[in-house]
This record gives C-alpha cells, sequence and structure tokens, in this order.
C-alpha cells in the first residue's frame, strides 16, 4: 500500500485548465511541453499522446506564429489532455490561441510588457474563463526589475515581476491565474517560491528552469521541486529538461508518487545496491525488470534483490519480489515466499506474478501458491549459501580487524 504524504499542504484558490482543477486542494499535476513543431499536427500530437501515457495532466505548445495557432485549432479537440499555449512578445498570438479553444497561457511578463496589451489579453480570457500562468523567469525580466534590484536576478525581483503582473490583471477584473517564479539556481528558485507563498494565494507552477540534461538536470529539478512540496508549496510542477519530454512527465509522475502525492500508476521497481552475497548481476536484472514492465500500468512496488540469505527480509514491505539463490529466483509477495523459478525465467515470472496480484488481488495470489514448498526450497538455498559464504560475506569483520591492527601498531 502506498504511503500518503503528511506533510500539510498550502491552501490556495482553484483553477481548472481544461478539466483538470489545479491548487485548492486538488492532486499536484504534471505538465511537460512538446518539442515539436506546433503547425506539425500529427507530429505534436503524437508527442502529447507519449506524455498522457507518461503521466502528464497538462501539455504546453508553443504558439509562435500563425500556422502554430491554426495547427492549435487541430491539435486541441484531439488531444488526451488540455493545451496549454506558450506566448512570447507577440501578445495577438495568445489572442489566436484563444480563438484556437486552449485551456490557458503562459505569458511572461518580460517579454509581453506593454500594459495595455497585458489585459487585453486577460480581459479576453475573463470573458472566455481561461486561466492564465504567470510565468516569470530569472533569465528574461523586465530591464527596470534588473536596473531596481542591483543588476542582478534576485528572488525579490522575480516576485515583484509576478505581483506586476497580477495588479495588470486586476485592473480588468481577471483572477484566474497560477504564477510560476522559475530560475535555473536552485537556491535562487527555492527562495523565490517561498516569498511568492507569502504574499499571494493563487495556485503555483513549481520548477528549474534550463536543469539541463539528465542526470543533472533530473537531480537539480528534484532538488527544488522536493523541497517546496514538502513545505506543502506548489500545485503543479514541471521538469525543464534538455531530453525527450517523455522523460520529464515520468521524472514529475515518480517524484509525485515518491512523496506520497500521488497514487502509484506504473510499478516502482526497487533494488539492492548488490554486495559480496549477491547471486546475480543485480543491475542487469533490475534493468531487464524495468523494461519488462514498461509503461504497464501495474501500480505495485517490486523488488529485485541479490541474495535469497537477506533479499526478502529486507524487501518484506514489497507488494512482490525476487531473489536469487543457487541459480534459482525465489519469488515472494508481501515477504512469503511463493514460488521458485529458474535463474533466466526470473523477470518473466516477477511480471507474471505482478499482472495476476494486479488482476486478483494479494490474497488469490498466496492462495494459487505452494507456499509450504516454496519455503522449504528458500531456506534450503538459504542455508548452503550461509555454510558456503559464512554470515560474513563481504569480509567486513577481517577488514575491521586489520584496521584496528593498523591503528594500534
Amino acid at each position: 500500500m502506498q504511503i500518503q504524504a503528511t506533510f500539510p499542504r498550502r491552501p490556495t484558490r482553484q483553477v481548472t485548465v481544461g478539466d483538470v482543477a489545479v491548487g485548492g486542494g486538488a492532486p499536484i499535476t504534471v505538465q511537460s511541453m512538446t518539442t515539436t513543431k506546433t503547425a506539425d499536427v500529427e507530429g505534436t500530437l503524437a508527442q502529447i499522446y507519449a506524455l498522457a501515457a507518461a503521466g502528464a495532466d497538462i501539455v504546453r505548445c508553443t504558439c509562435n506564429e500563425i500556422e502554430a495557432a491554426e495547427g492549435l485549432a487541430e491539435i486541441v479537440p484531439r488531444s488526451p489532455v488540455p493545451i496549454v499555449a506558450d506566448i512570447h512578445h507577440q501578445y495577438r498570438m495568445a489572442l489566436a490561441a484563444l480563438e484556437a479553444n486552449v485551456a490557458c497561457l503562459r505569458l511572461n511578463p518580460g517579454n509581453i510588457r506593454r500594459p495595455e496589451h497585458i489585459k487585453t489579453v486577460a480581459a479576453e480570457c475573463r470573458d472566455r474563463g481561461v486561466p492564465i500562468r504567470i510565468g516569470v523567469n530569472g533569465g528574461s525580466l523586465h530591464p527596470d526589475l534588473y536596473a531596481r534590484h542591483g543588476g542582478r536576478v534576485t528572488a525579490e525581483a522575480m516576485v515583484e515581476s509576478a505581483l506586476d503582473e497580477l495588479a495588470y490583471f486586476a485592473e480588468v477584473d481577471f483572477d484566474l491565474v497560477k504564477i510560476s517564479v522559475k530560475a535555473s539556481s536552485v537556491p535562487l528558485m527555492i527562495d523565490a517560491y517561498r516569498q511568492l507563498a507569502e504574499v499571494t494565494d493563487h495556485p503555483l507552477h513549481l520548477g528549474v528552469t534550463e536543469a539541463g540534461p539528465p542526470p543533472a538536470g533530473v537531480v537539480k529539478s528534484t532538488a527544488g521541486i522536493a523541497t517546496l512540496l514538502a513545505e506543502g508549496i506548489g500545485d503543479t510542477i514541471r521538469y525543464s529538461l534538455t531530453a525527450d519530454p517523455v522523460t520529464e512527465a515520468r521524472a514529475g509522475r515518480t517524484l509525485l508518487e515518491s512523496l506520497g502525492l500521488r497514487e502509484r500508476k506504473n510499478v516502482d521497481l526497487i533494488a539492492c545496491p548488490s554486495c559480496g552475497r549477491a547471486e546475480v548481476d543485480v543491475f542487469k536484472i533490475a534493468e531487464e525488470a524495468l523494461e519488462a514492465f514498461g509503461e504497464r500500468e501495474i501500480p505495485l512496488q517490486v523488488a529485485v534483490m541479490g541474495c535469497v540469505v537477506n533479499g526478502p527480509g529486507e524487501a518484506r514491505d514489497a507488494d512482490l519480489g525476487i531473489a536469487a539463490g543457487r541459480g534459482r529466483g525465489h519469488l515472494f509477495v508481501k515477504g512469503q515466499n511463493v514460488a521458485v523459478v529458474p535463474e533466466d525465467e526470473m523477470v518473466e515470472a516477477l511480471v507474471s506474478w505482478a499482472e495476476l496480484i494486479c488482476a486478483e488481488g494479494v490474497e488469490a495470489a498466496l492462495a494459487r501458491a505452494d507456499v509450504d514448498r516454496a519455503s522449504r526450497e528458500a531456506e534450503r538455498d538459504r542455508t548452503v549459501l550461509l555454510n558456503t559464504q559464512g554470515d560474513d560475506a563481504n569480509e567486513v569483520a577481517a577488514r575491521v580487524d586489520i584496521v584496528r591492527r593498523a591503528a594500534t601498531s
């Protein structure tokens, strides 16, 4: 069973992006952005469907030219998730995107600067009931803000940019707003969102902009986003990676599931780090298992353990697992041994049992197993390995003795 988060959520207003609620206690959502030319309708839709399958709840597409707006008119009614139009510099593209029936706009205050243009777009969104994300970016602040804040990007400058935009919206009675204050510096991003959370109750869209390629980009994004989510700040998230956007959606979904903020959708595969007792190449088996499960919607925690001596005990809380021993794989469900399979069938057996548990439940799966026989076989292999390897397969005791003698000689 998945553990739910216990930290409190920051109370916010709620906006609706298409049929997806953001803020106001709604589940935290995952966003990503297409990398195709929006005018390429079929290519863009293919990417949107891939993103939705990977866990994206909302997808953003660029709308930088009339051909892109025309593409959105065809994309929106065929998309499986709400579409946000990303607008830069040309406010008329925002108006065109609204005619294409997008579910939300993203405006950057740093590059749509004329108040009359901002208010024109906000008034049109007000009349249509379409929300806007104020997307402040540390790399594209208004020049006046740089000047007022010592010629550099500060958290205060980013928050001020968001509040200035809100003030323009208020002049035309528009308040269907969510806000982001992204920076490529993780500490700066965290500081900006903390400050913003103190002065507004609008829902917040979290992200570290220009985080770069994996794995460093994933680490940076996780460091910023997870820190804020653990403080109750944030209502929707995006990993901004130099990678296939499907990687962004998967990372976002995995983070929310790991924090207990969304129900698990796919397999959560855990594996031991391997040691001198391992009977198989744990890394290889784990990779093969990940590939075998692929995008199957099997919301179980599955363990791959290197040995039958410690594996079942260490992974007893997993829904399902397998541990190696003497050329065989010992399957266990909720810590109970259920089957023994040849080593080369370990991954196939994991997938088969996972499907069985999903379809019929743990109790039904256990009822099909010869638990007594499986337990006897596991204990036999465990005893043989202990007799062969001893209790200290990594020779820690011997190493400690050497260290002790070196230190006292």
